[in-house]
């Protein structure tokens, strides 16, 4: 069992930074593939970015490629993501979630087997 924790959201004005954290419990972390993916209201939940269990691969979606970087650190069992460049597009909640898959990543959100509870990410134009 997982339990992820998001933090590191909340209000930025466009062209701004904002880096959210997700912290795993679970002695078995450095094994699991983890993504950010995004909800918007009305909206499907949509994949965001992932890196697998090695941080050797990674994978993100072409709409925040060269702005946002998924970063993990097996060490403090957290992964991050580091969103420059924002913009009100971006407005969502986000969430972390782990896979136990071992090797690469997946886009799809049904893939993946733990949830964090989201955080709010809000881009002021």
């Amino acid at each position: 069992q997982v339990q992820l924790v998001e933090s590191g959201g909340g209000l930025v004005q466009a062209g701004g930074s904002l880096r959210l954290a997700c912290a795993a419990s679970g002695r078995t972390f450095t094994s699991y593939t983890m993504g950010w993916f995004r909800q918007a209201p009305g909206k499907e939940r949509e994949f965001v970015v992932a890196i697998d269990w090695s941080a050797s691969i990674t994978g993100y979606a072409d709409s925040v490629k060269g702005r946002f970087t998924i970063s993990r650190d097996n060490a403090k069992n957290t992964v991050y993501l580091q969103m420059n460049s924002l913009k009100p597009e971006d407005t969502a909640v986000y969430f972390c979630a782990a896979d136990r898959r071992t090797y690469g990543f997946s886009r799809n959100s049904g893939d993946y087997d733990y949830w964090g509870q989201g955080s709010q990410v809000t881009v002021s134009s």
